[in-house]
């Protein structure tokens, strides 16, 4: 549903666009100072693609400075290295040094080498120890989405010290409301709120305020885990730290947003059987190869799985033949095992992710499903004998046939359905690999040996 802001920034759109092709600059400038940040960027990447690269650079070149650091920082990725590459080194400079540390980082680990070795030239010793030290980090753990722009105090500092500090550095700081303890040696020791220092007496000591319970990742870990945590605890940020206890940086909300949306896209792309390695792309931005590569593969391995389900069809052609009214419920019978197992899949993948199912609860989750499959499949067992002996008159013997298959089909379903995610994740495979299309697959199997065996048992043939 289009709302007031939307129609706003259609129309301002428009407006921009035709300023810009008009070569009016400075009136699309002072169209665009209408709108926050945010907007903003969102405009520019619309301008893009619409009137291409130079206009874009042309128009951002001439925003406030202060405001264009904020635009670049909401800007995607590929875009971001588009500009970087198009503007003066100094405009580049600029950019890099007003950037929060976390969101320099992702910038430069798309950047072209050449691109790179100019902003580190211009860094201090310090400074370019502490970016590669940052950009070699193992994609998608911890230590690539941290910064170590937070709040640092000593545990002897008083109250009075400790705002004092805080005033100093807050600006530069991602977050204030958290500050950390620690000591000499950069061990963290605990973690104080700005509230608890707002409201005690100047003379008294952090340590007594803060506290020594507190939660924190290792460096190495995979942003997962992170993601996990900001859900579980609610955290607005979290520490990070290395094999030595040792406070290196810290996780905001925000960056954690970005990964939890990538994991939930990655989860979907494998879920529909498509393998990617890179579930930030675009679906119009990725290459035609790039689809075909990362759909293929997951088709073939399925095809194959249907060469074996035919290859039992045509061992039954002589029963089939028979009683060709059994060819009628085949699909059914499939398709019904297909969505009960994907059901199941779908639940047990979701709470394997957010912590509500353990590997511990294998046992707890077959028997929840051999129960609810069970209800289920005699409900739709009922059904089907009532319609195919009433209604299609194809004979006791055919309505038992196909009535008793399909519950025993939901029945194995549902438990393959709950089972196959908890074997993935004892495995270390991603559990989301296991839901339909693979599931549809590996039931519609099921579903014909199953089906053969209860007419062969029922109908003697």
């Amino acid at each position: 549903m289009e709302t007031e802001r939307d129609r706003a920034l259609d129309e301002s759109l428009e407006l921009i666009m035709d300023l810009l092709s008009e070569k009016k600059y400075v009136q699309a400038r002072e169209e665009l100072l209408e709108f926050n940040a945010v907007d903003i960027a969102e405009l520019l990447e619309e301008i893009l693609d619409e009137l291409g690269l130079e206009k874009v650079i042309v128009l951002y070149r001439i925003l406030p400075k202060d405001l264009s650091v904020d635009v670049f920082s909401y800007l995607s990725v590929d875009t971001q290295v588009d500009i970087i590459t198009g503007i003066t080194d100094k405009e580049m400079h600029f950019i890099m040094d007003e950037l929060p540390f976390d969101d320099m980082i992702d910038v430069l680990e798309e950047l072209p080498a050449n691109v790179v070795d100019k902003i580190l030239a211009r860094a201090t010793k310090e400074e370019r120890k502490q970016i590669n030290a940052f950009l070699n980090y193992p994609e998608n753990s911890a230590g690539s989405l941290m910064t170590p722009d937070y709040i640092s105090l000593r545990r002897d500092m008083t109250v009075a010290e400790a705002l004092a500090s805080i005033r100093t550095v807050a600006l530069d700081s991602e977050t204030i409301y958290t500050c950390y303890v620690k000591d000499a040696g950069r061990k963290l020791l605990g973690v104080v709120s700005l509230r608890s220092l707002v409201v005690a007496k100047e003379d008294q000591l952090v340590e007594d305020l803060m506290t020594e319970d507190f939660v924190s990742i290792g460096v190495t870990d995979d942003q997962e885990v992170a993601s996990e945590q900001f859900k579980r605890y609610g955290f607005l940020a979290i520490p990070v730290v290395d094999k030595e206890d040792r406070l290196v940086g810290i996780i905001t909300v925000d960056d954690i947003l970005d990964v939890i949306e990538e994991e939930t896209e990655e989860d979907f792309q494998k879920m529909a059987g498509v393998m990617t390695d890179d579930s930030t792309r675009e679906y119009l931005d990725t290459g035609v190869f790039r689809h075909v590569w990362s759909r293929l593969p997951w088709l073939f391995v399925l095809m194959l799985s249907y060469v074996v389900t035919g290859s039992i069809i045509a061992g039954f052609q002589d029963m089939l033949s028979s009683v060709i009214c059994l060819v009628t419920y085949m699909p059914m019978l499939m398709g019904t095992g297909g969505n009960s197992g994907s059901q199941a899949a779908t639940l047990v993948i979701r709470g394997l992710a957010t912590g509500d199912i353990e590997l511990s609860d294998a046992l707890r989750v077959l028997w929840k499903e051999l129960r609810v499959s069970t209800i289920i499949g005699l409900a739709l067992c009922l059904i089907n004998f009532a319609r195919i002996y009433f209604l299609d008159s194809n004979g006791l013997l055919v309505a038992l046939t196909v009535s008793v298959s399909m519950l025993a089909v939901v029945v194995v379903a549902k438990c393959i359905g709950g089972m196959l995610p908890m074997l993935a994740k004892l495995l270390k495979i991603d559990p989301a690999l296991m839901a339909s299309p693979f599931i549809s697959s590996l039931t519609d199997l099921v579903s014909t040996v199953t089906y053969f065996a209860m007419a062969s048992l029922i109908l003697g043939i």
